[in-house]
């Protein structure tokens, strides 16, 4: 599983810029994770306890926001859901298209007290 590997640079990247600002608390902290990533939520989730167990941040909620794989048509330019309709255009059933967005990963929000 790297998610806890990624997780843990998560921590120590947020970490840094709650000692750089000088935050006194950190409530939340809130990643954005495309659907075509190769992080799956779930996992973040399950594996965030144990990266901020011991640290300022273990009272901290972790949000996680999904980001759709959405992907722009070549022959229409209509921006649809790659997942949801299988590659394929659902207005012209092309196979033709760009991605837009839903391999992101980042911290999108610390949000302090």
């Amino acid at each position: 599983m790297h998610e806890l590997g990624v997780v843990i640079e998560v921590v120590r990247n947020v970490r840094n810029v709650v000692k750089q600002n000088e935050l006194s608390e950190v409530e939340s902290i809130t990643l954005q994770i495309g659907q075509l990533c190769s992080m799956i939520p779930k996992y973040v989730k399950e594996c965030y306890p144990a990266a901020v167990d011991g640290t300022e941040l273990e009272q901290t909620e972790l949000k996680i926001e999904v980001i759709p794989a959405n992907g722009l048509c070549h022959q229409c330019q209509q921006v649809f859901n790659v997942l949801e309709h299988r590659s394929r255009c659902p207005s012209c059933d092309s196979e033709k298209w760009g991605l837009l967005s839903g391999k992101e990963f980042m911290i999108k929000e610390i949000a302090a007290r």
